[in-house]
């Protein structure tokens, strides 16, 4: 077993262990364990970035800026002023005399350049140290500017990417409500929390419009300023990414009366599920007998090819940690279905009913952590002999280092994961990476040896 810092021993847990479950969860980072959370400007980031149409300014220096450029594999279908990433590039001597003269006059050059929509700026942690009031400059270029100039209040050195999604829903949450609404139909919804990743937001749309329901919005993916404005006219929000939306959902549910559901897009069940919720929710005849035939129709074309990737990969193992816990009860439905074992599974901002709901799902011996680090990772998947590993970029190099095959599940990837066809492309990745032999070459850890796997 791993040895845990004695502060993180009640954040790991095996199911199956005799003491009754109990996890600890939605607390600050130990000291030390280098944990594999973002911070908080990364976390507003993330969440803004697919926004096409507005303009995104970094206030603090140059290195926040570069860390989080085209952040997201989020695609657009007409404007990328969202990639160009740009930044006041905060020196000493903006630090000892302050920056907002520099903020000023950068937001000023840069809307007079790229006639932008709207503006977002990012306050990091060294303008929440040195007081530089970012609100007081947004407001007054707005009124000079005539459009929206937001700010993003995503400083904090103790904060976590958690705290960052808040700050986002803020700043959207004061677009919203300021457009026109004549046209938004009774059977209408937004799309909150999905950020098309190499396009999965335009697979989405498909589905919802074949059955016959209006999206007035996707915050964010491949998203618009006007698109927002009048988000507030749809009659529910569904939310796929609970982590980084669900204050937004509530928000808009206390301030305008909008119900919302909580959806995911990944796995055949999932997304069947998905589509099965919203209908019901109109309670349209009509919508409700587009929805079954177009699952129907989905399933006869996806499963005889899954089929053939279940044979292959039967008995593999698998192990997951990704940043919302939403996304891990989708990608354990998926692995059973393609006849794989989840051995370990964690996240990085669950909550204790998104573990209790993880706990129920897994098999007896599952390790469930919360904000774990690098070092429990890697003895986790040496103990459990996994052969992928389902992560994000910095848990990529971990996977690689004990020679086990890597599947990209974060929001830089490249390869469409959602809906119906991205089931199909989840499993060929899966696939590629598990029955790669290059690790035959690889040594691999086992029982403390060093082994080749022949």
């Amino acid at each position: 077993m791993a040895d845990i810092l004695r502060e993180r021993e009640r954040q790991v847990y095996r199911k199956g262990q005799e003491t009754a479950f109990q996890l600890d969860c939605e607390k600050q980072s130990v000291a030390g364990s280098v944990s594999q959370r973002a911070c908080v400007f990364c976390g507003s980031r993330v969440v803004l970035y697919p926004i096409a149409d507005a303009l995104h300014i970094v206030h603090g220096p140059i290195g926040c800026a570069s860390y989080t450029w085209d952040i997201r594999g989020a695609l657009s279908s007409g404007p990328e002023l969202h990639r160009l990433s740009f930044s006041t590039d905060m020196q000493e001597m903006d630090i000892v005399r302050g920056g907002e003269k520099k903020l000023y006059a950068a937001l000023c050059e840069l809307i007079d350049e790229h006639q932008p929509k709207a503006a977002f700026v990012y306050a990091t942690c060294i303008v929440g140290v040195i007081g530089d009031d970012v609100g007081a400059v947004c407001k007054r270029v707005s009124m000079e500017k005539g459009i929206p100039v937001l700010p993003v209040h995503s400083e904090g050195f103790k904060g976590t990417k958690k705290d960052g999604y808040r700050a986002a829903c803020d700043a959207l949450l004061q677009l919203v409500g300021t457009g026109p609404i004549d046209d938004v139909s009774p059977l209408s919804i937004n799309i909150l929390g999905d950020f098309n990743l190499a396009g999965e937001t335009w697979i989405i749309r498909d589905y919802y419009a074949r059955m016959g329901v209006q999206v007035v919005s996707c915050i964010t993916g491949d998203g618009r300023i006007d698109e927002i404005r009048r988000a507030h006219g749809a009659a529910l929000n569904v939310v796929q990414c609970s982590g980084s939306m669900t204050h937004l959902a509530k928000s808009l549910k206390d301030k305008y009366g909008i119900p919302f559901i909580r959806v995911s897009y990944f796995g055949l069940e999932d997304m069947s599920n998905s589509l099965y919720d919203v209908a019901r929710h109109f309670g349209n005849k009509e919508v409700m007998q587009r929805t079954q035939s177009i699952v129907r129709e989905e399933l006869d074309r996806t499963m005889p090819l899954l089929a053939e990737y279940r044979r292959a990969l039967t008995g593999k193992r698998a192990a997951i940690y990704v940043g919302g816990a939403f996304k891990a009860f989708s990608l354990v439905s998926a692995l059973r279905l393609l006849g794989m074992k989840t051995v370990m599974v964690g996240s990085q901002t669950g909550n204790k009913e998104d573990y209790e709901q993880l706990r129920e799902l897994c098999d007896e011996g599952t390790i469930i952590a919360d904000d774990s680090n690098p070092l429990e990772l890697s003895t986790f998947l040496e103990e459990k002999e996994v052969d992928v590993f389902i992560g994000g970029v910095k848990e990529r190099p971990i996977a690689y280092k004990l020679g086990i095959g890597f599947c990209d599940h974060n929001h830089e990837r490249k390869e469409a994961l959602a809906g119906f066809e991205g089931m199909v492309n989840f499993a060929r990745e899966v696939y590629g990476s598990v029955m790669s032999p290059v690790w035959q070459l690889t040594p691999r850890k086992r029982s403390g040896a060093l082994e080749v796997v022949r």
